[in-house]
């Protein structure tokens, strides 16, 4: 079975503060030079950026542990320590960062957080100690006293892929996904007569229109599932995450077999057990293989059955519907995306903005903890 890496964990840790020195001028024809102690440097940062030529957590199979640099010790002659080199983990797009204990979301980077491509500093360094050089004074004119830096964290976390696309091929396994995938793009899937061919989620670009005014649509091929998915059965169950971040779905249903008047429903019953939300994306249903002679006639008994679904017939061998069902995905596409962005929208609409600061003939009117603030006093929490 090809490997594919959609999850693993990881220890990650911050480097610790450099320690202050304790040190003294020592020059000659300058009696008692006084403290010359520097700080300590601070430790490096945890880092996690996006690299979109990333796909897979496959780079983080095998290294497992991250660790940012210490920050170095001060020195003599008032030099400070050097910050600790940051560590910096890439991340394909898409990716969920997780708390391994607790499971608490802290990092989506698909972009409904509004920052996708945005570097995230997850864990920062410690701050370097002081040296001797801070705490001279007109009563201890050679202090012997130093910080140390402070230590760095140490974190366990899940770090989980899901797909992310615009449409998601759902079906039955040899329901045609793969043949379709491979026939409006460059992607080049396993494709073979028997079940379980496609073991990996698999990723390809559809263009829709002309160069100068086409749109990229990217298509996932979801590995296909079985009655039952949503508990554990087949190899579905693996993979019914990465449906969830797609925009649309596209089911697709084999015309020349005996359950054809069936899998629509069984495929529905297993989304909506994996997440009810599964059934409010735009979909679209697909008649395949009606090129065969077993599927005279059945995709008109599909349509009678679901009159409120958008049906299209297809044949990746013949061609048949190929080119329309590439503006019925347009289309989808951009539908998903209009409702997307209308309840972005929506949401930004209710986010309200409160301040303490009011103003009254004139004046500003602000509560005690503010008052306090202006007054050069910080409130003690």
């Amino acid at each position: 079975m090809q490997k594919f890496a959609d999850e693993a964990l990881i220890e990650v840790s911050s480097g610790s503060g450099g320690n202050g020195c304790v040190a003294f001028r020592r020059e000659k024809y300058v009696p008692k030079g006084g403290p010359a102690g520097g700080d300590g440097g601070r430790g490096g940062a945890v880092v996690f950026t996006i690299r979109r030529n990333l796909r897979t957590l496959a780079h983080l199979r095998y290294a497992h542990t991250f660790k940012a640099e210490n920050g170095r010790d001060g020195e003599g002659g008032g030099r400070y320590g050097r910050n600790g080199g940051d560590v910096v983990i890439p991340l394909p797009p898409g990716t969920l960062i997780r708390d391994a204990e607790s499971g608490e979301l802290i990092r989506d980077f698909s972009g409904k957080q509004g920052f996708a491509e945005e570097d995230f500093v997850f864990l920062k360094g410690g701050n370097g100690g002081w040296g001797n050089i801070h705490f001279k004074s007109s009563v201890n004119q050679a202090p012997r006293r130093a910080l140390p830096g402070k230590p760095g964290q140490t974190v366990q976390l899940r770090v989980e892929l899901q797909i992310m696309a615009d449409v998601g091929l759902v079906g039955f396994p040899n329901a045609g996904k793969s043949s379709l995938l491979d026939r409006f793009t460059n992607a080049r899937p396993k494709i073979a007569p028997y079940p379980f061919t496609t073991k990996i989620p698999n990723l390809g670009v559809l263009t829709v229109g002309a160069n100068d005014r086409g749109r990229d649509i990217i298509l996932a091929d979801i590995p296909g599932l079985i009655e039952g998915a949503s508990q554990g059965a087949g190899l579905g169950i693996r993979f019914l995450k990465h449906i969830s971040r797609t925009a649309a779905l596209a089911f697709l249903v084999d015309l020349s077999d005996d359950n054809y008047l069936t899998a629509f429903d069984v495929l529905l019953k297993e989304l909506e057990a994996f997440s009810p939300a599964m059934l409010e994306k735009k979909r679209l249903l697909l008649g395949t293989k009606t090129d065969l002679d077993e599927s005279a006639g059945r995709l008109a008994e599909l349509s009678a059955k679901y009159p409120a679904e958008q049906i299209r017939g297809i044949s990746v061998f013949s061609g048949e519907g190929i080119k329309e069902l590439a503006e019925d995905l347009l289309r989808l596409t951009e539908a998903a995306e209009k409702e997307a962005a209308a309840e972005a929208g929506a949401f930004a609409g209710d986010d309200t903005f409160a301040t303490d600061v009011s103003a009254e003939d004139g004046e500003f009117a602000a509560d005690e903890d503010f008052a306090d603030v202006l007054d050069g006093e910080v409130p003690q929490e």
